[in-house]
């Protein structure tokens, strides 16, 4: 096995709710996933310059200022070193309109709020591969 092989994957997570952040920190790293976790969508760009590559973003929609995350989805598409980043977005979002304006901003997938952990990490470990 290789160090590569060996290491971790590498999640990015931007979610601004004090306790679904909470939430997603303790869940996350009790499945062996190695974290950066931020609280708006500025503050994971500047994370993902800053700690170095991640294998995932995980993006709450609804965020304060004006890098939401379908914005800051939308940025990263734009960014070569990004472009190919796999990104789910979480929203209580639910109607189809909000998905597809989701997977429109460059999203690979799109969980509704509430969730249930077994479906997050499952997605997770889809689009990782």
């Amino acid at each position: 096995m290789t160090s590569e092989s060996a290491r971790p994957r590498r999640l990015l997570v931007a979610e601004d709710d004090l306790d679904v952040h909470v939430m997603l920190e303790l869940l996350l790293a009790s499945a062996g996933y190695d974290l950066v976790m931020t609280r708006s969508g500025s503050a994971a760009l500047s994370a993902l310059e800053e700690s170095g590559p991640v294998d995932l973003a995980i993006l709450d929609i609804a965020m304060p200022g004006e890098l939401d995350g379908l914005a800051a989805t939308r940025r990263l598409r734009e960014h070569p070193a990004y472009e190919n980043l796999p990104v789910l977005l979480l929203s209580a979002r639910t109607n189809e309109a909000h998905v597809a304006e989701g997977l429109a901003a460059g999203a690979t997938d799109y969980l509704v709020k509430p969730f249930d952990s077994d479906v997050l990490l499952s997605r997770i470990r889809a689009l990782l591969g």
